[in-house]
């Protein structure tokens, strides 16, 4: 491996742990009031440049001794809610009572809805506080938005949850939830240096979003660690998603060759051969397994599902306002409307084909580990990257999660892709999370 291409790092310096923040308050050595705060500062110094809120929700007042138990708490949720003084960024394409949700267009810049999103409930119900509505780009497409990365600023955050990726790498907030049709999770979490969650399909709600793609939307949580992620979507889902901290049981990784690998850079191709073979030092079953041809086909029907679909959902913005769409996105819900039914039906074919040989690929390793992206961000406001390396698992729904802990010469992190069955999401967790805490260990 060329070493001067890659190092390890622990996680972005700032960033917040939930796990930490919720055992302080539930212990009493923190106050809601106090965790809430936590990101004040930084999101004083730094959010006139990295623009990763839409709305702020505002802190409460710091009380004399906020760092007490004994000081004023704020109603933030039960005494035994677990993500009780847990702040989570809310991406904006998420409906809010509270806030306006803007879907990241001009069209809604004025928009209030009367009801949360399903999963904005669950998280309010497990005690959460919304720190605010997070940037995201226009109706979760590509143009890209305003938010800039805070590990380098002149470079992409990722999309389409620019803000919620870019709030958790930054310390504003531990905790922040997104979707993803083709790569809007796991890319901006790579790219960020964050870790990144995009559940099984439909295992968390997507009632309340503005949809994109019905067959694809899927929502998910972006933290500090794979352990901060699961550790949030168990407290508001109440499935046993939580890792086992404890455990050091070395999972069996097939390792993902794919028909666009070569798309990798030289320091991605370094980094996924360095995981590779450390993970296979510390124990694991590693192995490499070839992408079958059933796969490679369905990575190409993602695209007409989610055109046919895209231009049924934004039909009436394309109709009714169409000068206030980005000639981008206009030119695109155009030329999408051209998709047959037809079409459509057999790229649905495809993709179910495909969803029922992804079994066999799990014969070979309980989780598959590819590239998040090609690279690192690219060095540009002008593109939110290249979700290649994601879109096919979007389309199986398959769960799939970042890990972090690997940069280029340059410090900009290089994450790593860490798919698993359909529904075994723990699993996925568990083995994401052992391959991180090894990698972080590592340096």
């Amino acid at each position: 491996m060329s070493q001067h291409h890659l190092t390890t790092t622990p996680h972005a310096n700032r960033a917040l742990s939930a796990r930490t923040i919720a055992a302080e308050v539930a212990n009493g050595t923190l106050t809601a009031n106090a965790a809430i705060r936590l990101g004040e500062p930084v999101i004083a110094a730094r959010e006139d440049q990295l623009k990763v809120f839409t709305v702020r929700n505002p802190a409460p007042a710091p009380s004399p001794d906020s760092s007490s138990a004994s000081s004023s708490d704020p109603a933030t949720g039960s005494k035994n809610a677990p993500l009780r003084g847990v702040s989570v960024g809310v991406k904006d394409i998420f409906d809010t009572a509270d806030f306006p949700t803007s879907y990241g267009s001009e069209i809604y810049n004025v928009h209030r809805c009367p009801t949360d999103a399903a999963l904005v409930t669950m998280l309010k119900n497990a005690g959460a506080t919304m720190a605010g509505k997070t940037v995201t780009t226009e109706f979760a497409w590509l143009h890209p938005a305003e938010t800039r990365n805070p590990v380098h600023e002149d470079h992409t955050p990722g999309g389409s949850s620019s803000g919620s990726a870019a709030g958790v790498a930054a310390g504003y907030f531990p905790a922040a939830i997104g979707s993803q049709t083709g790569g809007s999770i796991i890319r901006p979490a790579a790219f960020c240096g964050v870790a990144g969650y995009k559940p099984s399909f439909r295992l968390f709600p997507t009632l309340g979003i503005k949809h994109f793609s019905w067959s694809l939307d899927t929502v998910g949580f972006f933290a500090a660690s794979i352990a901060d992620a699961a550790f949030v979507a168990a407290a508001c889902s109440g499935r046993s998603l939580a890792v086992n901290e404890r455990s050091n049981t070395p999972p069996h990784i097939a390792v993902y060759q794919s028909g666009v690998d070569d798309v990798m850079s030289e320091a991605m191709s370094d980094a996924l051969d360095h995981a590779a073979s450390c993970a296979k030092r510390w124990g694991a079953a590693v192995r490499r397994v070839t992408e079958p041809d059933t796969l490679a086909a369905a990575r190409d029907a993602h695209a007409p599902i989610q055109d046919f679909e895209a231009a049924m959902a934004l039909a009436y913005e394309l109709q009714t306002q169409p000068e206030k769409l980005s000639p981008a996105l206009h030119a695109y819900l155009t030329q999408a409307k051209s998709v047959s039914p037809d079409t459509y039906d057999n790229a649905r074919r495809i993709a179910n084909r495909a969803r029922k040989a992804s079994h066999a690929l799990f014969e070979q390793g309980e989780v598959l580990l590819m590239p998040s992206a090609p690279d690192a961000a690219p060095a540009s406001l002008d593109t939110t990257g290249d979700s290649i390396f994601n879109r096919l698992w979007t389309l199986l729904g398959l769960p799939a999660v970042n890990i972090t802990g690997l940069k280029n010469a340059d410090g900009m992190p290089l994450g790593l892709q860490m798919v698993g069955r359909f529904g075994k999401d723990r699993e996925l967790l568990q083995a994401a999370h052992w391959l991180e805490t090894k990698l972080q260990n590592s340096r």
